[in-house]
C-alpha cells in the first residue's frame, strides 16, 4: 500500500513541473496537515465507541460537533487573515495550535470499565485536545488554498489542474495517515496513533517555514492592508488575535461535547456569514463582481449535500465496515479504519489522471463547466450508496464482500476530485481580492455544515427499524437516490450559473470594487469553463 501511495505522490510531483515552485511547499506543507487530521480522523469513532464507551448515538453526536466546527472556524481564520495576519502568517498560526492539538491527543488515559463512569480528567483532556485541533484548522484550512490561488493569476488556466494536483497532496497525507496511524492506533493502542498524527503536523510546520522564500511574497498582506491596520486601545491587533484564539479555544472546549448548541451556532453563525457577504457585494461591487459573489454562493449551498454524504465514512460507513463487511485478508482481518485510506489513495492516482483529462478536454473546448463538474460529482457520491446496497442485499445474511467498500469509496473519490478541487479553483477565481479569505472561509463553512448533516444521517443509520432490524440500508438508499437527483438537476441549470460567473470579463488586475470602477477597464478574455 506504502508502494501504491508513492507511485501515485510521484506522478503528481512530476506533472507540477510546469507550476510555480511554491506549489510544492504549499503541497507538503498541506500533504503533512491532513495527515494528522485524517490520521486522528479514521480513529475517532473506535476511540469514542471502544475506550470512552459511547454508544453509537452519542458518538456520532460529538464527532459531528467536532467536523462542525473544524470547518466553522476558517470563516474567522480567513476574515482575521485578510484584515489583519495575511494567508501566511494565519498558516504559521494554525500550524502551532495543531501540533499543540494532537499532541494533547497522545494522552490517552486509562480505557473506561463501565459505559458512563468516564474519568472526567481525561475527557477534558480529550476535549480540549479536540478545540485545539479546531481553531488549529480555523487560522490553516481557508487560508493555504487562497495562497495557492495567489500563485496564479486570475485568467490562469492551469488554476484548476493546480488545484487538483494541491488535492493530491492533500489526500497523499490522507491516504498514509489513515494508513499508518489508523493502523497503529488500532493494533498497538490509541496513543501511538495520535502521537504519529502529532509528528505528521510538525513535519507540516517545518516544511512550511523553511519553504517560505519560495512563496515569492503570496499569502502576505498588501501594503494598503496594512497601512489601515490600526491597534485598539493601545494594543496591537496581533494581541487581540491572541486573547481571542485563547477565548474562543475555551468556548469550543466547552460546545464540542454538544451536538445541538453546535447546530444552532452553525445556524447563525451561517446566517451571519451569508447576510454580510451578501450585504457587502451588493453595497461595494460592481455588477459583474457581485453576480461572481452570488454564483460562488450558490456552488457553496451545492455542497453541504455532497459532504453529508461522503463524510459518512469517518461515522456510519467506518461502523458498517467495521460490524458488516467480511474483512478478512489472507488469513488475518484488515482495521475497519485502514479501509479509509481507499478515498486518498484513488485521488492520489486519478488527481493527476482528471487534471489532464481536464486539460485536454480545455484544449478542444469542450472541458464541462465548473457547475456540471460539481452535478457530476453530487451524482457519483449518491451512486455510491446504491452500489453499496445492492451489494449488501446480493449478500443476503451474511457479510457484505469488501469489494463494495472498494466501490463505494472509487465512486465518492471520482465524485469529490469533481467537486472539491474544482471548487476551491472557482472560489478563488469568483472572489475578489479583499475577500478572497472570507469566502475560502465560508466554503469551509458550508463543509462543516455538510458534516452536522452527516451526523444527522449518521444517527438515523442507528436507529432500530419496527422489528429490530438495521435501517442503515433503508437510509443509504434514499440519500443516494436523492443525491443523483440533485445532480442532474444541477446540470440542467448550469448554464445560469455559469452566466453568473461572467468569465469572459474576469481580468488579473480589477479590485472589482464600485469605486475603482472607473479606473481599470475590464477587458475581455477568452472563455474559460
Amino acid at each position: 500500500m506504502t508502494a501504491i501511495g508513492f507511485v501515485g505522490l510521484a506522478a503528481a510531483l512530476y506533472m507540477m513541473r510546469t507550476h510555480p515552485k511554491g506549489l510544492y511547499i504549499l503541497f507538503f506543507a498541506e500533504m503533512w496537515e491532513r495527515f494528522s487530521y485524517y490520521g486522528m480522523r479514521a480513529l475517532l469513532i473506535f476511540y469514542l465507541t471502544k475506550h470512552f464507551l459511547f454508544t453509537e448515538d452519542a458518538a456520532y453526536g460529538i464527532y459531528g460537533a467536532y467536523t462542525t466546527l473544524v470547518y466553522i472556524l476558517p470563516v474567522i481564520g480567513g476574515y482575521v487573515a485578510d484584515r489583519f495576519l495575511g494567508h501566511r502568517r494565519a498558516v504559521m498560526w494554525g500550524a502551532v495550535l495543531l501540533v499543540a492539538g494532537h499532541a494533547t491527543m497522545a494522552i490517552e488515559g486509562p480505557p473506561t470499565a463501565v459505559a458512563g463512569e468516564t474519568d472526567g480528567t481525561y475527557l477534558n483532556i480529550f476535549y480540549l485536545a479536540l478545540a485545539l485541533i479546531v481553531m488549529g484548522v480555523g487560522f490553516l484550512k481557508g487560508n493555504i488554498s487562497a495562497i495557492v490561488g495567489q500563485l496564479y493569476p486570475r485568467t490562469d488556466t492551469r488554476r484548476d489542474r493546480a488545484f487538483t494536483l494541491f488535492y493530491v497532496g492533500i489526500n497523499s497525507g490522507s491516504f498514509f495517515g489513515a494508513l499508518y496511524a489508523g493502523y497503529l492506533g488500532e493494533t498497538f493502542g490509541w496513543q501511538y496513533g495520535f502521537g504519529l498524527a502529532g509528528i505528521g503536523m510538525l513535519l507540516g510546520l517545518i516544511v512550511f517555514v523553511i519553504g517560505k522564500p519560495l512563496l515569492q511574497g503570496a499569502g502576505e498582506l498588501s501594503d494598503e492592508v496594512k497601512a489601515s491596520i490600526k491597534g485598539f486601545a493601545g494594543i496591537h491587533p496581533n494581541v487581540w488575535i491572541a486573547l481571542g484564539t485563547i477565548i474562543l479555544t475555551i468556548g469550543v472546549w466547552w460546545v464540542v461535547r454538544d451536538q445541538d448548541t453546535v447546530g444552532l451556532l452553525l445556524s447563525v453563525f451561517g446566517g451571519l456569514t451569508v447576510a454580510y457577504i451578501i450585504g457587502r457585494s451588493v453595497i461595494t461591487l460592481e455588477a459583474h463582481s457581485r453576480d461572481r459573489i452570488f454564483a460562488a454562493l450558490f456552488l457553496i449551498s451545492v455542497q453541504i449535500l455532497f459532504w453529508a454524504l461522503f463524510e459518512q465514512a469517518g461515522s456510519s460507513l467506518n461502523i458498517f465496515t467495521d460490524e458488516q463487511v467480511n474483512r478478512n485478508f489472507l488469513g488475518s482481518e484488515v482495521p475497519a479504519s485502514v479501509f479509509q485510506s481507499l478515498n486518498a489513495m484513488y485521488i492520489i492516482y486519478f488527481g493527476p489522471v482528471f487534471a489532464a483529462v481536464w486539460g485536454f478536454l480545455a484544449s478542444k473546448n469542450l472541458e464541462p463547466t465548473t457547475p456540471q463538474k460539481f452535478g457530476l460529482g453530487v451524482i457519483q457520491v449518491g451512486l455510491g450508496f446504491l452500489v453499496l446496497v445492492w451489494g449488501a442485499n446480493a449478500a443476503g445474511d451474511g457479510l457484505t464482500p469488501v469489494i463494495f467498500i472498494f466501490l463505494i469509496y472509487l465512486l465518492h473519490t471520482t465524485g469529490e476530485i469533481c467537486l472539491s478541487p474544482v471548487g476551491l479553483s472557482a472560489m478563488t477565481r469568483l472572489s475578489v481580492p479583499s475577500m478572497v479569505g472570507l469566502i475560502m472561509g465560508t466554503w469551509f463553512l458550508a463543509s462543516g455544515a455538510g458534516n452536522f448533516v452527516s451526523s444527522k444521517i449518521a444517527q438515523m443509520t442507528a436507529v432500530e427499524g419496527p422489528n429490530g432490524e438495521s435501517m442503515v440500508l433503508n437510509v443509504y438508499t434514499n440519500v443516494g437516490w436523492l443525491a443523483v437527483a440533485v445532480g442532474v438537476g444541477l446540470i440542467v441549470i448550469s448554464p445560469a450559473i455559469n452566466y453568473l460567473m461572467h468569465l469572459k470579463t474576469l481580468t488579473d488586475t480589477g479590485t472589482g470594487l464600485k469605486k475603482d470602477q472607473g479606473k481599470l477597464a475590464e477587458a475581455p478574455v477568452d472563455h474559460m469553463p
